[in-house]
Formats: C-alpha cells, structure tokens, sequence
C-alpha cells in the first residue's frame, strides 16, 4: 500500500504563490511516476503535472506551463508543486498521485494511488 498526503493548499490572492508538498509512504517511492491533477467546483479532474521516477522527465497542463513546477525530493520521500502567479481559475481540490508502475502519463487511468486533496482558493 502508498499513502499518499498533501499539504500546503490555502487561500491566496491572485498573482501570488503557493507550493503544495506530497508525502509518501508505504513502498518505493524512487520508482513511482508521481502526478498532480485538480478538480474544480462542478467540473472533471483535470492533469496538472507530471515526474518521472528519475526526476528528469516533467510534464504540464498547457493551463499551467511556466507559472507551476513540479519537483521530488527523494531523501524525503515527498513531491512538490510550485504555483507561481496564481489565477482565480487556478482555484480546485489538488489531487497528489502514483504509478507505482513507473510510467508517464497524463491520464488519470494510470495512476493508482491518490491522495485525500488539499484545496487552493486564488481570489480576484
């Protein structure tokens, strides 16, 4: 079993910052392929970013790319995502996730561990 729990979320004013943290536990977690997703208010989980089991890999979101980063820090066992320059549309539930098979996807199919969401409120 991967536990997996986030952190971090809060509300904040657009234009600001915010860095979401996901602490894992429970297997490997140098091997997983790690995600974020997010889910707004009457809308489908939506893929965010993605990290490879090394690190060196990463994928985002067109919604997202160059304002989120998303980064693991392995001696922690712990994934983190760096939102900068928030917008109000910005404002979900943020989803952690694993594929302990190790591969990468933008899918949410793929991933088959989640986290219990942390949510982020960006005012106007």
């Amino acid at each position: 079993q991967v536990q997996l729990v986030e952190s971090g979320g809060g509300l904040v004013q657009a234009g600001g910052s915010l860095r979401l943290s996901c602490a894992a536990s429970g297997r490997t977690f140098s091997r997983y392929t790690m995600g974020w997703f997010r889910q707004a208010p009457g809308k489908e989980r939506e893929f965010v970013a993605t990290i490879n089991w090394s690190g060196r890999s990463t994928y985002y979101a067109d919604s997202v790319k160059g304002r989120f980063a998303i980064s693991r820090e392995y001696a922690k066992d712990t994934m983190y995502l760096q939102m900068n320059s928030l917008k109000p549309e910005d404002t979900a539930v943020y989803y952690c996730a694993a594929d302990t098979a190790g591969r990468s996807s933008s899918s949410s199919d793929y991933y088959n561990y989640w986290g219990q969401g942390t949510q982020v409120t960006v005012s106007s």
